[in-house]
């Protein structure tokens, strides 16, 4: 692989720079050689220079020349998606006008409108965003309006992006926080929906290399020793299946392929297991040479070659070749029963199909030229296009719902006429109906899924014939928005609800205006605005619908002083915040480039700062610091389950923190543990806890069941290093199996 990977030092001096630099332009060129046409290597040769002189003054954080960045983003796109050459030209200059002198207009005169829109695209917001949303995200819907119209733009910002994540060593730890939760949050599941398998894992482990190091490290080291191992146990697997192949004629290639860190460490949370307990820890992969026409039944054949020699398990059959995925992927999936009692994956495609998964929608369009075929990818855009053009919720709202509604795993499901309908994984009724047309979806009370009556909320399957019933006496009401998951259902019903609510409204606002001129005070945007913060609703069209359905009682508007024609609010009581000193506005300020705050340190006098309910952060653990609104810096863990979805979206909001140390404080944290039930448990850990160690105990319960015995226990501790030692302690007791934190409060 020729991408360039920044230095940690970097010390060449113009000459050596210069050959740098020529030495990466070749080494793109020869990538592009079979793809050239006339004229195409005087364009990129334009570009190139273009892109050159626009960045010359610039540098990396590493101190790499800057146009070092763009001919990578530029070999990724060429040789790990399978672009050409005129995405390599955007590539090349995909920084210019956010960056640089270089506007939109010098390049469409010089490389015409195509490339400029793509640029345009790609080019970041740079203006000012209305503060109450994040840029990221806004930024992200940018791109996804341009996918739309030409989906290279997404395909080369996740170029940039893969470059920019492993390149990542030379930014700062907070800003390493920031870049790695948005990939995971947002442009990990992107690639995966684009259909770009190998980028997306590699999105995901660089992320977790970042967000959760310890954990990462751990993991490869393991990887690492048990190799010799695993592919031992590979060729054992492999040696009987590859006679069987070759004796029946089929022109192949079957090897093993470790799973990624990142996935591993997904199934030990899930299933709960340590390393040594999860099973598929690589997959074994079948590609057939197969002529079009015989992909399909090549591939079944060799599915029954396989369960011949190995036991299925069968619901563990994945048939992507009859319904393949809305980014293009086909294959068909089973876990068998190997040697030593141990489960095996097994994917069985063909080349075609093997190219397509790896280079996703690239590779999709070059199979599709000549077809008529109206591809799930064209349907996917159509959708989004859909969404995006009804949108005006909250940004983020939008993200968390394109989440759910477009990046994630589909079903598919019949109308009774037998038209598929692609849904995303947990659709219900609802969902269904709003997908078919949101005057249906309003007016739904009902479905029958296969002939049987269900309600709304039926979660729909994969095969699964749907009939919708309506009824025009039918209304959307809120609790609509917890049963529907799509985007376009959410929307439509969110705006039937509004247009309700302002009706319902106008009979409030004529009473607040009636209240008002009876106290003397004007009834003007300043006023509503006060009565709408001092009666906590989110804005003024609440306000006065609370008004009108009689939930908010105006008498208390006494409390106000009235001065001239303005509202005064009563001061608010100064919180009482237990070890928590005086709010200082300026300490605060969290717009100061890298501010440093330490908790329960010198600067602790001058914050305000709550400990996370999420994941209840002790001194020692690596966390990070959020402003919210009122309530001054709250301090989460930054592997807290709410972390990704925070650094993401409200990257302008995260602070910098670390602990200083103090022993007078101490923190409530929970431990669950796990193991035998055994006669005297309970005294060993309390005795251990309180005892020899002197940690106070806030609660603890255990169940017994089966021979095994479960314990929640809460506990007082100092600090990290207490906690650590107090889980060794634990774990030295006999007949303890396990000893886990907690990492929310609910537990």
């Amino acid at each position: 692989m020729d991408t360039v990977v920044a230095q940690p030092k970097y010390n060449l001096n113009e000459e050596e720079e210069k050959k740098l630099i020529l030495r990466e332009y070749r080494s793109l060129l020869r990538a592009l050689k079979t793809k050239l046409k006339k004229g195409d290597k005087e364009l990129i040769r334009t570009a190139f220079e273009m892109a050159v002189e626009a960045h010359k003054s610039m540098r990396r954080k590493s101190g790499e020349p800057y146009i070092l960045h763009p001919i990578a983003v530029s070999h990724i796109c060429v040789e790990e998606i399978g672009l050409g050459v005129r995405s390599s030209i955007c590539a090349l200059l995909h920084d210019t006008v956010e960056d640089t002198d270089i506007t939109l207009e010098d390049i469409e005169r010089e490389f015409g409108p195509e490339i400029a829109r793509i640029v345009d695209g790609l080019t970041k917001i740079s203006n000012v965003i209305d503060a109450n949303s994040s840029q990221q995200a806004e930024n992200f819907k940018k791109i996804l309006l341009t996918l739309t119209d030409d989906p290279r733009v997404i395909l080369i910002k996740l170029s940039d992006r893969l470059h920019n994540m492993r390149t990542l060593d030379s930014m700062k730890r907070e800003k390493q926080l920031k870049i790695a939760s948005e990939t995971v949050w947002v442009y990990a599941p992107l690639a995966h929906r684009m259909g770009l398998y190998n980028i997306k894992t590699e999105l995901e482990d660089l992320s977790m290399k970042y967000l959760e190091p310890d954990t990462y490290r751990e993991i490869a080291r393991k990887l690492a020793e048990t190799k010799r191992e695993r592919t031992r146990y590979i060729n054992e697997f492999i040696r009987p299946l590859r006679d069987q192949l070759e004796k029946t004629g089929f022109h192949f290639e079957i090897h093993g392929r470790p799973k990624s860190i990142h996935s591993i460490w997904n199934k030990m949370k899930k299933k709960g297991v340590a390393f040594e307990e999860v099973y598929d820890l690589f997959a074994i992969r079948v590609i057939l040479n197969s002529s079009p026409e015989k992909e399909k039944e090549e591939c079944w054949k060799v599915y029954s070659l396989i369960t011949d020699q190995y036991t299925p398990s069968p619901e563990r059959l994945r048939d992507w070749l009859s319904n393949p995925k809305s980014n293009g992927y086909e294959a068909l999936h089973t876990t068998v029963m190997g040697p030593q009692g141990k489960w095996v994956e097994v994917q069985i495609r063909t080349h075609r199909m093997n190219e397509i998964a790896e280079k996703g929608l690239a590779a999709h369009w070059k199979y599709k030229e000549g077809t008529n075929d109206e591809s799930r990818f064209d349907k996917w855009f159509h959708q989004i296009r859909e969404v995006l053009a009804n949108q005006e919720a909250d940004t983020v709202d939008f993200l968390q719902d394109f989440k759910t509604s477009f990046l994630a795993e589909e079903i598919y499901v019949y109308t009774p006429k037998g038209d598929v309908k692609m849904l995303p994984v947990g659709s219900t009724s609802l969902d269904f109906a709003f997908s078919i047309h949101s005057a249906i979806g309003s007016k739904c009370i009902g479905a029958k899924v296969n002939h049987k009556l269900v309600p709304l909320s039926h979660k729909l399957r994969s095969g699964d014939q749907v009939e919708i019933i309506t009824s025009n006496k039918q209304r959307p009401n809120e609790d609509w928005l917890n049963i529907v998951v799509t985007a376009k259902a959410k929307t439509k019903i969110k705006d039937a609800l509004k247009e309700e609510k302002r009706k319902i409204a106008e009979e409030g606002k004529y009473t607040v205006q009636r209240k008002l001129e009876g106290m003397g005070a004007a009834y003007n945007q300043y006023n509503i605005d006060v009565l709408t913060a001092f009666y906590k609703q989110a804005s003024t069209l609440d306000f006065f619908y609370q008004v009108s359905i009689k939930s908010i009682d105006l008498k208390e508007l006494k409390e106000f002083q009235v001065l001239g024609d303005k509202l005064e609010p009563p001061k608010p009581p100064k919180p009482v915040i237990e070890h928590k000193p005086e709010y200082n506005e300026q300490a605060s300020n969290i717009n100061r480039k890298d501010t440093e705050l330490i908790i329960f340190g010198e600067s602790s006098d001058r914050i305000v700062y709550n400990l996370a309910n999420c994941c209840k952060p002790i001194p020692g653990d690596d966390v990070f610091g959020f402003v919210t609104t009122g309530k001054g810096l709250t301090i989460h863990r930054t592997n807290c389950p709410n972390a990704a979805k925070l650094m993401a979206n409200y990257g302008h909001r995260v602070v910098k923190t670390k602990w200083a140390k103090n022993k007078e404080i101490s923190f409530l944290t929970g431990l669950k543990i796990v193991g035998l039930d055994d006669v005297g448990v309970v005294n060993r850990i309390t005795n251990l806890i309180s005892g020899e160690l002197r940690i106070n105990i806030n609660a603890i319960t255990i169940e017994a069941r089966e021979g095994l015995f479960e314990g929640n226990i809460k506990v007082y501790v100092h600090d990290k290093e207490e906690l650590e030692e107090l889980v060794t302690r634990l774990l030295k007791l006999p007949g303890i199996e396990r000893v886990d934190r907690y990492d929310t409060e609910e537990k």
